[in-house]
């Protein structure tokens, strides 16, 4: 067990309150639901690209990353490759042209409003299937954030999991639900800086631990020569051509985030995107480095070995094993900033799900107000945390297996419909619903049958997600009978 003292103690609640602060300030900005969703369209370019990839890369990049290298060594470099290229692509052929879009489409505020502006939808299926599919994969999103919370908190305050888990969701929700978007955006903002310092701090002092890159090499070699090579697996069997697909089929996911594309969504113009893809890439490239060198570094620095699920634990155990106190609480914190920037953002866009889709967009109720709308999306926010938090008591659950679930859903559901609206001009609404019920009940339905017969069914769920969904949009449009945009 590591034991926090009372120096990394306040170090947490200094930290803490700078982040309800900026709830603070982010509350007195906030007029309407535009402003409470999309902050009204007002993020800079640093501000946009770091709250994109922090609340992207979450309390993952500094658990569930170094914990699969910790076991996997250098074949977590397929997954690493998959992020940045899908990091770049998403950039560079989305964010631009979707911010430019969702305000040409009525100034559309979630992706199931543009979905139905878009493809000129009056039936609302597309809003109701889209909505459906953001409240299910963000409720299992939200919840790996608060398994991520209670390990942390269990680990280095001795509490309890389940009080661990209660205390992350509380603190959450506390400044989401007063601040909305600018207050997640500006604190994705700070916590993006904190993640990229505590990465670079322990993985700099572990390479130095270890003797440099050649001691590093040379002890790993020692424990296991497999974990190496990229292409064998940790046992020394060869990686098949289902792993290494499925390493790097994690990139595919990012075309369909909405908490990432709600960024772009929310940039100032889309000249400012250029300026944001460049900061994104580089903090995404020098923070996905930095978590793979940790795990290695764990390997050789770690002893007793973590076993299982507590391999996720291994930037807290070097932070504790390297860094004096005072540091080591900076860094823990960091932990605590990556589980909250994507936390808070995948509550958000849930939320909107239920006031801007469901609530303002199918009930249309006669008295509708900003206050109204507003106090819709705030006890939105309370209902979906208290869902996730529930799925997250289960002590068994890994932060990969389901970042893995919901980061699959979405990217299946929502990544072809979304290049599609923007590239091709025949597409049209018929396409659009066959593509997103297709990817989504793919993913759903690939993960039931992963534990089963093997084979083809071990590939990560996500590949046959966006491929049925690419096919089915575009059968579907050929077909005809839909409303063309």
């Amino acid at each position: 067990m590591i034991q926090a003292n009372n120096t990394t103690i306040l170090t947490f609640i200094a930290y803490l309150g700078v982040v309800f602060v900026i709830g603070f300030v982010a509350w007195r900005r906030t007029k309407n639901l535009s402003d409470y969703i999309l902050g009204g369209r007002s993020l800079g370019s640093g501000v946009a690209a770091l709250s994109a990839q922090a609340s992207d890369m979450s309390g993952w990049l500094l658990m569930g990353l170094p914990g699969y290298a910790y076991l996997a060594g250098f074949e977590a470099g397929w997954l690493m490759i998959g992020l940045l290229v899908g990091t770049y692509l998403n950039w560079r052929i989305v964010a631009a042209k979707l911010r430019t879009a969702t305000e040409q489409y009525g100034d559309s505020l979630t992706l199931p409003d543009y979905f139905e502006r878009r493809f000129n939808d009056h039936s609302g299926m597309l809003r109701i299937v889209s909505a459906s599919f953001i409240l299910i994969f963000f409720t299992f999103y939200t919840s790996s954030g608060l398994v991520a919370g209670g390990k942390l908190f269990e680990t280095v305050f001795g509490m309890s999991y389940t009080l661990a888990v209660i205390a992350g969701t509380v603190t959450v929700v506390v400044y989401t639900f007063i601040g909305g978007f600018l207050a997640v955006s500006w604190t994705d903002f700070f916590q993006g800086l904190l993640m990229f310092l505590a990465l670079i701090i322990v993985a700099v002092l572990g390479i130095s631990a270890a003797d440099g890159f050649a001691g590093l090499s040379v002890s790993m070699a020692g424990k296991n020569l497999h974990l190496l090579i990229p292409f064998t697996a940790a046992d020394g069997q060869p990686l098949t051509f289902i792993a290494v697909a499925s390493l790097l089929g994690w990139g595919l996911g990012y075309f369909g985030q909405p908490h990432i594309l709600a960024r772009f969504m929310a940039i100032r113009s889309a000249e400012h995107v250029p300026r944001a893809r460049h900061i994104a890439l580089v903090w995404v490239a020098i923070a996905l480095s930095a978590g793979l060198l940790i795990g290695l570094e764990g390997i050789v620095l770690v002893d007793p070995p973590l076993v299982g699920g507590d391999s996720e634990k291994v930037f807290m155990v070097l932070t504790t094993l390297l860094l004096n106190p005072v540091i080591a609480g900076i860094c823990l914190a960091g932990i605590l900033a990556a589980i909250m920037s994507t936390a808070d953002s995948q509550l958000l866009v849930a939320s909107s799900a239920i006031s801007e889709d469901f609530y303002k967009g199918l009930l249309k109720p006669k008295k509708l107000t900003d206050a109204r709308l507003l106090q819709i999306g705030r006890l939105a926010v309370v209902g979906i945390a208290i869902i996730a938090m529930v799925v997250a008591l289960n002590v068994d659950t890994t932060v990969l297996e389901q970042v893995a679930f919901a980061w699959a859903g979405l990217g299946a559901a929502f990544g072809p419909t979304i290049i599609l609206s923007l590239y091709w001009k025949n597409s049209n609404y018929l396409g659009a619903l066959a593509g997103i019920l297709t990817g989504g009940l793919t993913v759903i339905i690939w993960k039931q049958l992963s534990g089963g017969p093997g084979g083809i069914f071990d590939l990560y769920e996500i590949v046959p997600g966006v491929a049925f969904s690419f096919i089915a949009f575009w059968l579907a449009s050929l077909i005809g009978g839909g409303r063309k945009a």
